[in-house]
């Protein structure tokens, strides 16, 4: 831990004090921590990215970097926008925000009611898809909306910074955590908790969840039907050396088992939170004698006519009657072709790299 990461830290956890008291967004920040069996937690958000999106633009203000009169420009097809624009509405800020067709109804439809302008990327670049092009649209709104502050959720520091409280919480709550699990997508996430988690134990385990056709850990990118994880570009936030052990979840694996945490655990969660408490469920049970904590990044009401319909899964193919055991573990990217894969990572920097001189365990 550097110095500058302890005060990043320090500076989130006086954030969250002091904002606790300020707005309701600061009340909706942090997980409820939740006990789903003997070894296995969660910590479900509301809205995950509400957090980064506060801390972010609160450490603007306070470092002068956003000024009255300024734009906030991003670009966001699910909760990050939303939490910049319930941010942005409570601090009078404008956000324009740059989409893509992904972007469902209700959401566009709240992030407009909260008062933020929403553009649409309608056509995907020939290379990193409708992520590319939305970061070539932002380039453009940035110049006609001089002066901008842009979050830059993929590659700000801030942005895994802001889980310094989730650590904080979860030690002071379950005590230290030996698994950690969650999804992937910007890698702030992940990569902070996990970060702030191994100051109380550095041999804590991290599992990445992504999904096929993602570029995140060497796969190619292709169309992802289980969006709010993965990338097709790699986001500056992501620490690969972070992981040991990386799963790769299809989308009907994770919306059944975001039916059967409904189900078993009444945790209405939406379909990321599926697949990660789909491996959490699987590494708590493989290790009863290890503390697993999964990160649930917001909740189910969003998805009840999509993922959370079993007409709409029918009619897609979707629908899978029963869960499987556990995944197909293979040794390399290469090998990924399952609807379940598991590789060990090995806190290896980067894809196509070798691990550190670390004993490798299962997850």
């Amino acid at each position: 831990m550097t110095a500058d990461s302890a005060t990043a830290r320090d500076a989130a956890a006086a954030s969250h004090r002091s904002a606790a008291v300020r707005d309701a967004v600061a009340a909706a920040e942090l997980p409820r921590l939740v006990r789903l069996e003997h070894n296995l937690y969660a910590a479900c958000f509301t809205v995950m990215k509400l957090l980064p999106a506060r801390f972010i633009i609160d450490t603007a203000i306070r470092r002068g970097e956003l000024r009255p009169g300024m734009t906030v420009v991003e670009t966001s097809s699910g909760t990050f926008g939303l939490g910049l624009a319930m941010v942005c509405a409570l601090r009078g800020y404008p956000l324009v925000l740059v989409s893509d067709p992904v972007l469902d109804d209700p959401l566009r439809i709240r992030l407009e009611e909260l008062g933020a302008t929403v553009e649409i990327v309608t056509e995907p670049a020939p290379v990193g898809g409708h992520q590319r092009a939305r970061l070539d649209r932002l380039a453009e709104v940035c110049e006609s909306y001089d002066p901008v502050f842009v979050p830059s959720q993929y590659d700000n520091p801030l942005n895994p910074a802001a889980y310094a409280g989730v650590a904080g919480l979860v030690l002071e709550t379950i005590g230290e955590i030996d698994t950690l699990v969650g999804c992937v997508g910007s890698g702030g996430s992940m990569c902070g908790t996990a970060s702030y988690l191994r100051q109380a134990n550095p041999a804590m385990r991290a599992v990445a969840v992504d999904t096929h056709d993602s570029v995140l850990f060497g796969l190619p990118d292709g169309p992802r039907t289980l969006r709010g994880l993965g990338n097709s570009l790699m986001p500056g936030n992501l620490d690969h050396s972070t992981f040991d052990e990386v799963h790769w979840v299809g989308a009907a694996e994770a919306f059944s088992a975001t039916r059967e945490l409904h189900r078993e655990h009444a945790v209405f969660m939406g379909p990321t939170s599926g697949a990660s408490f789909l491996v959490a469920r699987w590494a708590a049970r493989s290790y009863p004698d290890r503390t697993v904590l999964a990160l649930f990044a917001d909740e189910g009401h969003r998805y009840q006519s999509t993922s959370g319909s079993e007409l709409w899964l029918r009619e897609r193919g979707l629908h899978l009657p029963v869960l499987p055991e556990g995944p197909v573990t293979v040794s390399d990217g290469a090998q990924v072709k399952g609807r379940w894969d598991r590789l060990a990572w090995g806190r290896r920097e980067r894809p196509g790299t070798s691990g550190p001189a670390v004993r490798e365990r299962a997850s």
